[in-house]
């Protein structure tokens, strides 16, 4: 083996990563421009956030569209509309971004913490109904790094038990379950467009539902309480400005006609590396799909060193060797913020995890066959020196 870049030897890769998000295109300039030149840049019912609204939820095989603030207040007023209140439990996976936690929170209702499928890092039927008890009104599938979550079983435990599915997408935009584009499923689903995720203006969120009701219901909750072609200073019910702007619409709208193409090169680099680590038969692997996936959006790439591996060493020899990588998420339950407020079970899935796995963001996904050989090369001379696994 050649001396590892840690150690002063060459690195694997040199040449810059793409950058993420990439350069606006020309027809996102020219949208923009025509948005500012109109003077029409709020969207209590601007034309591009409704044009949006809809090709997005078409898209992802639902009736309505609501397009608001940013992924997180999705996440809190899709659980509102779907009828949970102060007191309600939700449960959230143990594996996931903190703003699962925290928009259960906002409603003053109580995030229950489950365990996650030790293989693909999901939650599970199997995980969530040890959760449950009589205040359970909702649960919340995210559909990790773009795989969908196991939805069949989730949903047949959700309907036996008379609870709402709210499916956390931010990371699955054109990911689908089943044959069918994910969001639509449950209740109702959300995305994010924050800098990070696969469509993107900076911020901004949406939610899809085939739900009337609920559209209704969330549609004035992100329009200070009023009801559509109702009268301006009628609010029919309790609500907050957390609308999207038209300039952020025209950000997102030209995403649609690319959005395919990007997942499916960052799928091919991503089959890439699993092909070649698998074949390398080494102490890394690419975390599986799980079962039921048929489009994985590949928001992140996941990978899983064998047990001890040291981290910190692991990544910075990683990032020596030109191929920056991320920790990702610590179990959720173990946030010093979420004290008090949350009822966490027991994680083994997450807390092993949280001990072995990589992330690989957008930038590296879209680098094509020479970057996804790259990360497969400095991860076997990572992984494959003594150092890596200081306790095995």
């Amino acid at each position: 083996m050649t001396t590892l870049a840690i150690d002063g030897g060459e690195p694997t890769r040199r040449a810059p990563w793409p950058a993420w998000p990439p350069p606006a295109s020309d027809t996102q300039r020219k949208l923009l421009a025509e948005v500012v030149d109109s003077g029409h840049w709020g969207a209590t019912s601007g034309p591009l956030c409704e044009r949006l609204a809809a090709e997005f939820a078409r898209r992802h095989g639902a009736k309505h569209g609501i397009v608001l603030t940013n992924g997180t207040l999705a996440l809190f007023v899709a659980l509102r509309a779907a009828g949970v209140r102060p007191g309600d439990e939700v449960v959230v996976p143990a594996y996931t971004f903190v703003a699962c936690a925290t928009a259960v929170l906002l409603l003053g209702a109580v995030p229950v913490i489950a365990d996650v499928d030790p293989g693909h890092l999901h939650l599970t039927a199997g995980t969530v109904r040890p959760a449950l008890t009589p205040r359970t009104r909702a649960v919340m599938p995210v559909h990790l790094a773009g795989s969908p979550a196991p939805l069949d079983d989730l949903l047949a435990l959700a309907a036996e038990h008379g609870l709402a599915v709210v499916e956390d997408s931010a990371q699955a935009h054109s990911a689908a379950y089943r044959g069918r584009p994910v969001g639509a499923h449950g209740t109702a689903g959300t995305f994010s467009f924050q800098s990070s995720k696969a469509m993107t203006a900076g911020e901004g969120g949406l939610i899809v539902t085939n739900d009337d009701d609920l559209a209704a219901r969330a549609w004035s909750a992100c329009n200070v309480g009023r009801v559509r072609d109702g009268a301006w200073y009628h609010h029919a019910d309790v609500g907050w400005n957390l609308r999207m702007t038209e300039l952020q619409a025209a950000l997102l709208l030209p995403w649609l006609d690319r959005l395919d193409d990007e997942v499916a090169a960052r799928d091919a680099f991503a089959r890439r590396v699993t092909d070649g680590l698998a074949a390398a038969g080494g102490p890394v692997e690419v975390v599986p799909q799980p079962p039921g996936t048929t489009t994985d959006s590949r928001h992140l790439l996941m990978l899983r060193a064998a047990p001890g591996v040291d981290r910190d060493w692991a990544g910075r020899a990683l990032a020596a060797e030109g191929v920056p990588v991320e920790d990702g998420y610590p179990p959720l339950g173990s946030l010093p913020a979420l004290g008090g407020q949350v009822r966490a079970l027991p994680a083994p899935g997450a807390e092993a995890a949280a001990a072995t796995v990589f992330w690989l963001r957008q930038p590296q996904l879209m680098a094509g066959p020479g970057g996804a050989d790259d990360v497969v090369s400095a991860a076997l001379r990572v992984f494959g020196d003594g150092r890596a696994f200081p306790r095995r």
